[in-house]
């Protein structure tokens, strides 16, 4: 995600003047996107693939569904998703040693 936002701001991709520079989804780290500064517009990779949550249980869900996904307008204490993938969550009802939630982390 941040990897994508620095090259949002170097100017490797095309901006839109609304855009927060995070992707749209998870699946954008995966299928890349154009480089602007590249002459073949060859594609920028951020993931190979889209890790699963590790504390998720649902093994029939694809990994991106595992996520709680949290937008750059939502708050941290009240994430929700919108127009972009901003930060990731563990959707996991589970508690650690420390007793924090997992949806916490």
């Amino acid at each position: 995600l941040d990897a994508h936002k620095q090259a949002f701001d170097e100017g490797r991709m095309t901006r839109n003047v609304d855009a927060s520079g995070y992707p749209a989804s998870l699946n954008v780290l995966v299928d890349g996107v154009p480089d602007a500064k590249s002459a073949d517009k060859r594609k920028i990779y951020f993931l190979r693939r889209i890790p699963r949550d590790p504390m998720s249980s649902d093994a029939a869900s694809p990994p991106e569904q595992t996520w709680g996904l949290r937008s750059y307008d939502s708050d941290a204490d009240d994430p929700r998703e919108g127009r972009d993938v901003f930060d990731v969550y563990s959707k996991s009802a589970g508690v650690a040693l420390n007793r924090v939630p997992y949806r916490q982390w």
